[in-house]
């Protein structure tokens, strides 16, 4: 006979309850850390490098210091198999900055959710106070290294050295080294790499001169160095685009992953670029410098964005729940505090005006205090926010690119042969203000046959990841470029030699998770965004017509150039002139009619005057090797528009064999012929000399109009 065995007992409220937690948001981002961008091994450093080049360029700007970063890799496992999917890194990141406190270096580097940009509503490039935190979890979780930072808050004092780890069941720091150091930037980084070594020497890397305070983070972990797409390079080299005030210096791992194509991020003259001496210093403009072992991305202009303000939030910019949290709080730090001082102090555009009309309405008086107001009262007050009509947020609180930072950057990092930029008003989404702008770079050596290249960033941050489902790339896809002579599949960015980067600068980036690599789809911002981007197609579509049209007139010169040799000779043998005057009249005729040919467009496509395109804002147009050259000196010095000809020289260009309408090839004068042959006087100077006529002389000859023969003609 067969036994059962007992069943299990049944959980029950009591042992339920006993088995229920706090969860640790460090925990829970351990366990998720695909959330913040570490999916992967070559996301993973990507992200490290990216969080902690945002920290700096924040701090840099918020201290009114131009940004001075250095970024090293080192690879730990250089003689690592082949089929290693993944490799130990130590990434090094070295900023000029006012350098961290000593007590705030645990709060800051291992505590998740921790910082001072979440609850202000001010641009900026960090916002949630998780990335280099998470970073170096990432780090300890992979190789079991705690973070390593040193910082000098103060050029007189030693740097403070501190080697911490992050204990994720309490999200708090366990400090294991705390001490003093005189080594900063540290020596150890200015040999990694022979190029290293030589800029050192020479004064250009990591002098201690120009970084008598800042900060240096220190990140052990596994992951995957890879150029091209989605990389580090891509990302610092959109960075320096977006950030032309600030200098990046990037020095590469020793071993670099082959398994995918190694392409330029983006396109640049000579993307294969051959090793060059450290030493050697660029000529001409600002440009990104490859040296092999190490890229500099220099500063393209030496001025700060705007210093930007902090601002209160919006009336049509909350929610229900936040209005009533927003009163708890109000109540707790003034206590008896009045609702008119509470709309006047925790809200922007409200004026002591528009205060006492919100009282009123919800019939409380300006003495009504916050602790007395009623839910119902609080409900109808939100409603008030809804229907009132309120000036936008104040714009001081955004620091926008600006056009001819814009043209800077692209100028910097992208070679082709016209630019574009445009920066439109600021505007609103739910209650927070936000300003878009757009810029294209087209031709050069650029591809042609490639779909365009979409760069996007928020607040100067790039966004390399989840390009389509982000709303600068839908912006694109809908713009209609074929309006501006571009190729463009149904739903798809334009085919042809272009790059187009779209910024948003906003207090609050409505990104799509926690790894900030899209902006949410909202119609005001996606709106915004096509409007910028038509403004700088309406540019390259002038731009391009001009051009278009100035290339068939270099072709119509040509064919009048491959005839006119054989029309001098055949005019010469039947009316005497000189072949050669008559040729050199014939080429001055045939270049006055196709003058656009040699003219200089300036940044809107139009026709250059005297002002110099570079010096105005919008665009900047680089000559292309295949252009027609520019205009004749000649006639610009004679003041002669060579669109334009005189009432005489148009009644010269009448030929009487090409009809009433048809203009001369040459200026001709009528000869004078007497009946038999032409004598060399005559054909020299004519004795008589009558004036064209628009119309041939005509006279009656047996009832019928002839035309009277007044001389030779050329057909």
């Amino acid at each position: 006979m067969s036994t059962k065995a007992p069943a299990a007992p049944r959980a029950t409220a009591e042992t339920m309850a006993a088995k229920q937690r706090d969860i640790s948001v460090a925990e829970f981002f351990a366990k998720n850390r695909h959330l913040l961008g570490f999916d992967n091994p070559r996301k993973a450093l990507l992200t490290t490098v990216k969080e902690a080049v945002d920290n700096s360029l924040d701090a840099c700007e918020e201290a009114g210091i131009l940004p001075d970063i250095t970024v090293i890799i080192e690879d730990l496992q250089p003689d690592r198999p082949a089929t290693a999917k993944s490799s130990r890194y130590r990434i090094t990141i070295v900023d000029n900055g006012p350098g961290i406190v000593r007590k705030q270096v645990e709060n800051v580097f291992g505590r998740l959710l921790f910082g001072s940009k979440f609850h202000r509503l001010k641009m900026s490039r960090g916002q949630q106070g998780i990335g280099i935190s998470a970073a170096g979890m990432y780090g300890l979780i992979t190789t079991g290294k705690p973070m390593m930072i040193q910082t000098r808050p103060s050029a007189n004092k030693p740097a403070h050295h501190i080697e911490l780890a992050m204990n994720t069941k309490t999200n708090r720091a366990e400090v294991t080294v705390d001490e003093e150091t005189d080594d900063f930037p540290l020596q150890r980084l200015r040999m990694v790499t022979p190029a290293a070594r030589e800029l050192a020497e020479k004064g250009e890397l990591l002098n201690k001169r120009d970084y008598p305070t800042g900060t240096s983070v220190t990140v052990e972990l596994e992951g995957k160095y890879q150029r091209g797409r989605g990389s580090v390079d891509e990302f610092l080299e959109l960075t320096a685009i977006a950030n032309p005030h600030a200098k990046f210096t990037f020095v590469r791992p020793t071993r670099v992953s082959v398994e995918e194509e190694d392409m330029p991020a983006l396109p640049r003259k000579g993307a294969a670029v051959e090793e060059q001496s450290p030493a050697a210093a660029p000529s001409g403009p600002v440009v990104t410098q490859d040296l092999g072992e190490l890229v500099i991305f220099p500063r393209g202009v030496n001025e700060l964005p705007p210093e930007t303000k902090e601002i209160q939030p919006h009336p049509k910019g909350i929610e229900l729940g936040t209005l009533l949290q927003m009163l708890k709080d109000y109540e707790a730090t003034e206590k008896g505090g009045t609702l008119y001082h509470f709309l006047q102090e925790r809200f922007c555009r409200v004026s002591p005006q528009t205060a006492s009309a919100f009282c009123e309405k919800i019939k409380a008086t300006s003495r009504t205090k916050v602790a007395d107001v009623e839910p119902s009262q609080a409900e109808k007050l939100y409603q008030q926010f809804q229907e009132a009509k309120l000036a936008p947020p104040p714009t001081d609180c955004l620091a926008p690119i600006g056009v001819r930072q814009l043209l800077a950057g692209m100028l910097k990092g992208v070679r082709a042969e016209f630019y574009a930029a445009s920066s439109r008003e600021p505007e609103v989404y739910r209650g927070r203000p936000f300003q878009i702008e757009a810029a294209i770079a087209f031709g050069g050596d650029l591809p042609t046959e490639d779909s365009g290249r979409v760069i996007r960033f928020a607040n100067r941050v790039p966004l390399l990841f989840q390009q389509s489902a982000c709303s600068s790339f839908k912006s694109v896809t809908e713009t209609n470029w074929r309006n501006y002579d571009l190729q463009q599949p149904r739903g798809a960015a334009p085919v042809g030699p272009i790059v187009i980067m779209i910024h948003m600068a906003s207090v609050w980036v409505p990104f799509t998770s926690e790894s900030k690599e899209a902006i949410a789809d909202y119609d005001e911002i996606r709106k915004e965004m096509k409007l910028a981007l038509m403004e700088c197609g309406r540019k390259l579509g002038t731009y391009l017509k001009k051009r278009a049209k100035m290339k068939r007139e270099a072709e119509r010169r040509d064919v009048f150039q491959k005839y006119i040799g054989e029309i001098a000779k055949a005019c010469s043998a039947i009316t005497g002139e000189d072949g050669k005057k008559l040729y050199d009249v014939l080429l001055a005729q045939a270049k006055r009619k196709t003058a656009i040919a040699d003219l200089e467009l300036d940044e809107d496509g139009k026709r250059v005057k005297e002002e110099d395109p570079a010096d105005q804002d919008g665009v900047i147009i680089v000559g292309a090797p295949d252009e027609p050259a520019p205009a004749a000196a000649a006639a610009k010095g004679k003041g002669k528009d060579p669109f334009k000809s005189s009432a005489a020289e148009a009644a010269m260009l009448a030929v009487t064999g090409m009809g009433d309408d048809e203009p001369r090839l040459i200026d001709t004068k009528p000869v004078a012929r007497a009946k038999g042959k032409v004598s060399r006087e005559s054909k020299a100077e004519p004795k008589e000399e009558t004036k064209p006529q628009g119309k041939p002389r005509m006279r009656l000859v047996d009832g019928k109009m002839v035309k009277v023969d007044d001389g030779p003609r050329l057909f």
